[in-house]
């Protein structure tokens, strides 16, 4: 049977990401679970991959339970090494668990499937003309990752609520907010959202895409 590997930008495992997982994939399939940031101490983290006023960012969490901020382009060459290394180790397929955009990411046999390539196209046919809300982590990702949604066929709306809690608005917020503005789908754009931050969002009266769900589903039929 093959070997699932699955990348973090923070550290492995991921106690809030993997339990989606486990529920749709054969239980015999064997996995390895990394992160970006494993091993690293918040200092080491805060020398390595603080981010840069005006340079695109990701929110992640770490082992602790506390979340970090961390620039999108020293991530996304430090995952170019894990995902070698979890080539190496003989994972035939390997999941990103983060739904930015990355621009480089590339294996040599595996299978790399990446969020970012799959939400775009996948919620545009399940929505189709509907005016999709999406609820992302930071505010300043609202213009660093609009790209990825040109597939929608209208614009989306966009309000920030983090999954990993913290100053800001809350994810019930953020879904009213959305609500009020017109949106009538809501879409979770982070894998750090998990089952109860799609209650709270629902609580706005509107259908909620939870995209690590969806992901783990589509995962499931090829591993």
């Amino acid at each position: 049977m093959s070997k699932l590997g699955t990348l973090t930008i923070g550290q492995a495992p991921r106690a809030d990401i993997t339990p989606i997982l486990d529920d749709v994939l054969d239980a015999r399939l064997a996995r390895r679970h990394a992160g970006v940031l494993d091993g690293l101490s918040r200092a080491e983290i805060e020398r390595g991959f603080a981010a840069e006023a005006g340079k695109p960012v990701l929110i992640t969490k770490l082992l602790d339970g506390s979340a970090v901020v961390i620039d999108r382009a020293r991530t996304e060459a430090a995952a170019q090494t894990k995902l070698a290394m979890l080539e190496a180790e003989g994972c035939s397929t390997i999941l990103m668990l983060c739904t930015g955009h990355f621009a480089s990411l590339h294996t040599q046999t595996a299978r790399l499937i990446e969020p970012d390539r799959i939400l775009p196209p996948t919620v545009a046919a399940l929505v189709q003309g509907a005016q999709l809300g999406i609820i992302v982590p930071l505010a300043e990702q609202i213009s660093s990752e609009a790209g990825k949604w040109a597939p929608l066929g209208r614009a989306p709306l966009y309000a920030a609520a983090s999954p990993y809690g913290g100053e800001g608005a809350s994810v019930a917020e953020a879904a009213r907010d959305l609500n009020g503005r017109g949106a009538e789908i809501l879409l979770m754009d982070c894998m750090g959202f998990v089952e109860r931050h799609r209650r709270e969002a629902a609580e706005a009266g509107l259908p909620v895409i939870l995209s690590n769900s969806l992901i783990a589903k589509l995962v499931s039929e090829i591993v």
